[in-house]
């Protein structure tokens, strides 16, 4: 117990971000978080960003980045990314998996070399449609790590989108253990499993696609510790496993402010020991 950093996606604050990235990052780490993942940089440089997280004790574990930027700017994109002095840059979501896998995987290579000679981790964080559609006879979340060797691409599991999709979450933290570092602990509501999407991707540039819920799915997002998840679990699924990092994730605040949901997350992880 005690020995992940749990950190906050600060998709899940973006507002916040957005008005007031200082201000922001300085109320993260008074609630006891003791890393951030960034998933886009307000129009911030690299040197401001990594300033106001080193003035508040935070360390900046991981990225949210899609991986177009390294195949058009390889240089200047590596370059932000070794300044803001992040170990992974996780891919947020790839589309074209039915029609465009060779591709993709090809792309994710290149990639994942890139970043592996500038000693950076590439990451890939899934949604539900990863483990629904199937390439060949496996998922293609499953198809992708048996056709990237893992110093290229590792998981960041979203527990929540796995549960989601159907599969087990504990199974999967075990399927993976053995080379995945960074977790996305994710919690939720909802009648019925893997009835489709219910989240709007967000698109190169940073911005919000249309959230497509299905009224009759009655899914939402909750505070860690506070829907469906048995974190308590998937905690103890994560011993012995290689993951460091356990970073936090509501995309949507249905019931209180994104800051509150911030600090009931870390506050309900704290309380059971983590």
């Amino acid at each position: 117990m005690g020995k992940y950093k749990i950190g906050l996606q600060l998709y899940s604050v973006r507002d916040d971000i957005a008005n007031d990235m200082d201000g922001t990052l300085k109320k993260v780490a008074e609630m006891g978080y003791d890393c951030v993942e960034f998933a886009g940089y307000a129009g911030h440089t690299a040197e401001e960003v990594k300033a106001m997280c080193d003035k508040y004790g935070l360390e900046i574990a991981s990225v949210h980045q899609g991986y177009g930027v390294f195949l058009e700017d390889a240089e200047n994109s590596v370059n932000f990314l070794k300044t803001l002095g992040v170990k992974y840059s996780a891919i947020p979501w790839k589309d074209g998996w039915e029609t465009n896998y060779d591709e993709n995987v090809s792309d994710i290579k290149k990639v994942g070399k890139l970043l592996k000679d500038n000693g950076i981790q590439l990451l890939y964080h899934n949604h539900d449609f990863e483990l629904t559609q199937k390439h060949g006879d496996q998922f293609v979340l499953d198809a992708l790590y048996s056709d990237v060797d893992s110093e290229l691409l590792c998981p960041e599991l979203d527990l929540c989108w796995v549960h989601y999709a159907g599969c087990d979450p504990i199974e999967y933290i075990k399927k993976y253990g053995d080379i995945e570092e960074v977790i996305h602990l994710k919690d939720f509501e909802c009648k019925n499993l893997n009835a489709g999407p219910v989240y709007g991707l967000v698109d190169d540039k940073g911005n919000d696609g249309e959230k497509r819920d299905r009224a009759s799915d009655g899914f939402e997002f909750r505070p860690t510790g506070h829907g469906r998840q048995d974190v308590k679990a998937l905690f103890e699924a994560m011993e012995g496993t290689k993951i460091k990092y356990v970073i936090v994730e509501q995309d949507q605040h249905p019931q209180n402010a994104p800051l509150e949901d911030a600090k009931i997350s870390i506050d309900y992880i704290r309380s059971i020991g983590y």
